[in-house]
């Protein structure tokens, strides 16, 4: 799968459903898998991230289905009877559902598309932020344990741990966090 493709999961009962929606979404743009068991759809988005998923509202079965894959990264898109359309709007909003009005109108469905690209787009970013700040917090926690270590050890201030870190770590070529761990397993 490449930068531009855009893995599609579609879960519907609705065979006519299911047909439109693939005539919409074609390759190489879209790379869309198509699920009538919501059992196998579950599955399936435990084991693998879409980037977009759309769910038929299927009497209510879709939408909790949809609450369910919410806690992925996927943008989720939930097709909803329109007279259904603003009760279950408001009940899956708090969970990052997007709600759509089934009968799809295509320059309707086309644009809420798009749109749920530019939120997955906005997701991966955020998400790749995300993890970089874990990443350094617990290089943070490393080293203050490791200067905590050697205030406790060797009677140095917590500058004095700083710069000791610092310079080792200069001086041999290494990242502050593996001088911390040396001193972690020397002194913890």
């Amino acid at each position: 799968m490449t930068e531009d493709t855009h893995s599609v999961l579609v879960v519907t009962k609705d065979s006519k459903l299911s047909q439109s929606i693939g005539a919409m979404l074609i390759p190489p743009l879209f790379e869309t898998e198509v699920l009538s068991d919501f059992n196998e759809a579950r599955r399936r988005v435990s084991e693998r991230v879409y980037n977009i998923i759309l769910v038929d509202y299927s009497e209510g079965e879709g939408a909790d289905f949809a609450t369910d894959a919410s806690e992925s990264l996927s943008t989720i898109l939930l097709l909803t009877p329109s007279s259904l359309f603003e009760e279950v709007s408001y009940r899956v909003e708090g969970y990052g559902i997007i709600t759509v009005t089934n009968p799809l109108d295509q320059f309707y469905f086309y644009n809420m598309i798009k749109a749920a690209i530019a939120v997955q787009y906005k997701v991966q970013v955020l998400s790749s932020q995300t993890t970089k700040l874990k990443v350094k917090m617990e290089e943070i926690k490393l080293v203050n344990r490791a200067k905590m270590l050697l205030m406790q050890n060797m009677s140095m201030s917590e500058e004095e741990a700083h710069h000791y870190i610092e310079k080792d770590a200069m001086d041999h070529g290494l990242k502050k966090t593996t001088v911390a761990e040396n001193i972690i397993k020397t002194y913890g």
